[in-house]
């Protein structure tokens, strides 16, 4: 048995904030990896592959609208589907 999904490409910039302009909800209907200087990330809430980096919460830290601070991460990022 042959699955025919179309599987749409990962962009180049995601995000998992829905609020944000780089968020596709369509991507989101199967699991994403990112893989972030060889090694699998599994708290990364935006990338960005050409710029070469990722965004990941800052600890248990929010802000004053109960959103996690995030800080950016340089290096090498994959995308991947799981």
């Amino acid at each position: 048995m042959t699955e025919t999904t179309q599987v749409q490409p990962l962009p180049d910039r995601l995000s998992c904030d829905p609020r944000s302009p780089h968020h596709v909800a369509a991507v989101f209907e199967q699991d994403i990896g990112i893989r972030f200087n060889d090694k699998d990330r599994f708290d990364v809430q935006e990338y960005c592959i050409s710029e070469g980096w990722i965004k990941v919460p800052s600890g248990k830290t929010v802000d004053r609208k109960g959103q996690p601070l995030l800080i950016k991460l340089k290096g090498k990022v994959e995308a991947f589907y799981r």
